[in-house]
């Protein structure tokens, strides 16, 4: 796989470059619990050409043969407080999630037997006309100070011979750090919904869970948010009647809730504002020179891109004359209290709720770094870097951020022939241009970073199975 290139709708790719030397991948053998460790394992590492921070002979490798191509997500994630890599794996009675050590490998603990809901016609998809087709899935939340992982699936509860069934998205609650084999979980959680196989939405980005679903979009317009802890689950059939800047609006048909919080629900007008409602709005947060109001209709300023760490990331119109309008502004706003953290002028345009998003909206482990495709912040300085070519540039997206401000990301070239291999570069926030540098064509980029001092690559191997690989870093 190629970066730019999706497994699962994950950017993925098989990387050229070597890493830092020394080491070797070691062997498998059993701990006490009879999970497989990489201590006598059975067959070496696979061959991964990594960028320079990690090294490619230590770590370990975990394989899936039951994920297909036509999905959109990867049923594989990350805890990081638990320092855990957590995995979907097909039991003979169901589905059970697996959770190994991200340095080491060692299992931690395994869950017993999920039984998900039945799945809705049409799931499996279509490769040939290119239809997504829809699995369990697994992610992490950090509800109030806690990690939890979560499996979850969207389908038929109650359907047989006799019974028409409920459609809901069924979600089941493990700790993070629980320990030993057939770990049951904490709770389940029924969310009703309707909705055509990869219509259904599972965000933790906001610090609660938001289901949303009934379209295509990022953010379709009927959601719920789900409080882990409690299972406890609030509806928001209407958006359009949660924030009261809606009454007096031109139009509030296609407002979106973008993300769940403790505070409540993180709502973005179709056609312009955004906040939490009863707690602020996007109006007495807006930044210095940029008018409260845009357009011919006088629609309220400000869209939401997307939300993570913490943070929600907005761009704004910064005016100019017909014909000749300015780049947008981006913000980033702290997404308790809406106050701006950050600020700058980029050409990367804005989409409303109800459009695409070309990239997913990625954070450091850390928190410092922000970005999206090309639109970069460095929170800690309140300094931007846009990445969107200028003609002569070209655009970088951004896929991956360490800490230390390393950054991968794939250079976006017009140009190249359909299909072609991206040329991947290694960038460094901690300066004011992210001073890239080229390391080549298919190299290896990390979908998570700093995980117990490792990063995990994604990809399939000669079989087409999906492969889980941890590096550690050098």
């Amino acid at each position: 796989m190629r970066v730019a290139t999706s497994v699962g709708g994950v950017v993925l790719a098989v990387a050229l470059l070597a890493g830092c030397a020394g080491g070797n991948g070691g062997s498998r053998d059993q701990n006490k619990n009879g999970f497989d460790q990489p201590n006598q394992q059975t067959k070496p590492l696979a061959k991964l050409n990594v960028p320079s921070a990690y090294d490619p002979a230590k770590g370990w490798d975990a394989t899936l043969n039951w994920v297909p191509d036509v999905v959109r997500s990867i049923p594989v994630t990350a805890a990081p407080r638990a320092g855990v890599i957590a995995m979907m794996r097909v039991a003979s009675d169901g589905y059970t999630v697996e959770a190994r050590a991200a340095d080491t490998g060692e299992g931690r603990w395994i869950s017993a037997p999920w039984n998900p809901p039945t799945q809705v016609e049409g799931a499996a998809g279509d490769a040939e006309s290119g239809k997504w087709g829809e699995i369990p899935d697994v992610l992490v939340v950090e509800q109030d100070g806690r990690e939890f992982v979560l499996a979850y699936a969207h389908g038929m509860r109650g359907k047989d011979s006799l019974h028409e069934g409920t459609e809901v998205v069924r979600i089941a609650v493990y700790a993070a750090d629980a320990a030993g084999t057939s770990v049951k979980p904490l709770r389940e959680i029924d969310v009703p919904v309707s909705a055509d196989p990869g219509e259904v939405r599972v965000n933790p980005t906001g610090g609660r869970i938001l289901v949303a679903w009934g379209g295509s979009e990022p953010f379709p317009d009927s959601a719920a948010a789900v409080d882990v802890a409690t299972g406890r689950v609030d509806s928001y059939e209407k958006p359009d009647r949660l924030l009261s800047q809606c009454a007096t609006a031109v139009a509030c048909a296609s407002t979106r809730v973008m993300a769940a919080t403790a505070e409540g629900p993180l709502v973005g007008m179709g056609t312009g504002g955004f906040g939490i409602p009863g707690r602020w709005f996007s109006d007495a947060v807006r930044p210095d020179g940029v008018e409260a109001k845009t357009g011919i209709l006088g629609s309220w300023n400000g869209d939401v891109y997307g939300v993570a760490g913490g943070h929600v990331l907005a761009g704004w119109s910064a005016g100019g004359t017909l014909g000749a309008p300015k780049d947008p502004l981006w913000t980033v706003h702290d997404m308790r209290t809406g106050q701006l953290r950050a600020s700058m002028i980029c050409a990367y345009d804005v989409a409303d709720a109800n459009e695409g998003r070309d990239y997913p909206v990625i954070a450091a482990p850390d928190g410092q770094y922000l970005a999206a495709g090309p639109v970069v912040f460095d929170l800690r300085r309140g300094k931007g870097i846009c990445l969107e070519g200028d003609g002569n540039r070209k655009t970088i997206a951004l896929v991956s951020i360490r800490d230390n401000g390393t950054a991968y990301g794939a250079v976006q070239d017009k140009s190249a022939a359909a299909g072609a291999e991206a040329v991947v570069a290694e960038l460094n926030l901690t300066t004011s241009t992210g001073e890239p540098k080229v390391l080549g064509v298919g190299v290896g980029v990390p979908y998570f970073t700093g995980v117990k001092g490792s990063g995990l690559f994604l990809d399939r191997d000669e079989e087409k199975n999906l492969r889980v690989s941890l590096r550690r870093e050098c």
